[in-house]
């Protein structure tokens, strides 16, 4: 068994204000507001990579919506997926 190097009468005996945080940012209300919880939920479904012709200007838009584009067109394909299939 190997034994712990770390100083823990020091740790033990240190308060929240000893601890030095600048490397990790606090969290704000904003980032906790995008926050994705995981536990409990299903497994994602799998996906699965392929080349799809698409409108220039319709990917263009999508782009301009920022970060997570490709996840929104996943979206909107299932919810057209899910209309059509009831």
């Amino acid at each position: 068994m190997t034994t712990s190097k770390t100083d823990w009468l020091r740790i033990n005996a240190m308060t929240d204000d000893d601890i030095d945080l600048s490397d990790s940012p606090e969290l704000t209300p904003d980032m906790f507001a995008q926050a994705i919880v995981r536990k409990g939920l299903t497994q994602p479904i799998k996906k699965k990579q392929l080349t799809l012709r698409i409108d220039d200007d319709v990917v263009e838009w999508f782009r301009k919506q920022g970060k997570g584009y490709q996840t929104k067109i996943n979206a909107l394909l299932r919810a057209y997926m899910e209309a059509h299939d009831a």
